[in-house]
C-alpha cells in the first residue's frame, strides 16, 4: 500500500519528485567539489582507474541510450523502457564514481607538449578542447531535471498513457542533450588521457590548487 501510495504521489506531482531528486544530485556534486563530501583520499593510480571506469560506463550508457531511441522508433516499447532505464542506472553509477574521483582525488587539466598530436596548433586545440568540455559539463548539469522528469513519467504511467503526457517531448529533448553530453565526455576523456598530457587540479575546501605532476606520456 505504501509503495502504491508513493507511486500515486509521484504520478500526480512528477515535477516535485524531479525537483527534489535534482536538488539532491546537485548538492552532492557541489559538496564533492567543495571538498566537504566525506570521501577517503585516493591516489593518482586510483583516480586514473576511476577515470577509465567512468569512460566505460558513459560509453555503455550512450549505447543503451541510442538503442532506446532505435527501439521506440520500431514501436518496441518494452525494449525501449529497458534500454532507457539501463542508461539511467549507468548514469547513477557514473555519479557515484565521479563523486569518489573528485571528492577523494582531483580533476585534470590538459597539457599539450611538444611532439604530441597537433602540438603546433596548441593555441587552437586547447580552446577547442575546453569548449567541448564546457558544453559537456553544461549539458550534464541542465539535462539532469529533463532526464529525471522523463524517467519519472515513464515509471508512473503505463505505455498507453505516456503519449498523453509530455513524456515524448521531454524525452526527445533529454535524448539530444544526453547524447551530446555523453559523446563529448567520452571524446574529451580520450584526448586528455590518451592523446595529450595533464596536470592535476586538487580541491581542498573552497581553495583551488594547481599541482605539477611528473610528465605523463600518452598511452602510459
Amino acid at each position: 500500500m505504501a509503495t502504491a501510495s508513493l507511486r500515486e504521489r509521484a504520478r500526480n506531482r512528477p515535477w516535485a519528485i524531479t525537483t527534489v531528486v535534482s536538488a539532491v544530485g546537485y548538492a552532492l556534486v557541489a559538496a564533492a567539489f567543495a571538498g566537504v563530501f566525506p570521501v577517503p583520499e585516493i591516489e593518482t593510480g586510483t583516480v586514473n582507474l576511476l577515470a577509465d571506469l567512468i569512460a566505460v560506463v558513459n560509453t555503455v550508457a550512450l549505447t543503451s541510450l541510442l538503442l532506446g531511441v532505435l527501439f521506440i522508433r520500431r514501436g518496441e516499447v518494452r525494449k525501449h523502457r529497458a534500454a532507457m532505464l539501463s542508461a539511467f542506472g549507468l548514469i547513477m553509477l557514473f555519479l557515484v564514481l565521479y563523486l569518489l574521483k573528485v571528492g577523494g582525488g582531483f580533476e585534470k587539466s590538459i597539457v599539450i607538449e611538444s611532439g604530441q598530436f597537433l602540438a603546433g596548433y596548441a593555441g587552437i586545440v586547447r580552446p577547442a578542447y575546453l569548449a567541448m568540455l564546457a558544453v559537456h559539463v553544461l549539458l550534464s548539469v541542465v539535462s539532469v531535471p529533463v532526464v529525471l522528469h522523463a524517467v519519472v513519467l515513464g515509471l508512473t504511467h503505463s505505455p498507453s498513457e505516456l503519449p498523453e503526457t509530455i513524456h515524448p517531448r521531454v524525452g526527445r529533448i533529454a535524448v539530444v542533450a544526453w547524447t551530446l553530453s555523453l559523446s563529448l565526455g567520452v571524446f574529451t576523456y580520450f584526448l586528455l588521457n590518451h592523446v595529450y598530457s595533464w596536470e592535476s587540479v586538487a580541491r581542498s575546501g573552497m581553495v583551488l590548487l594547481v599541482l605539477a605532476v611528473p610528465e605523463r606520456r600518452p598511452f602510459d
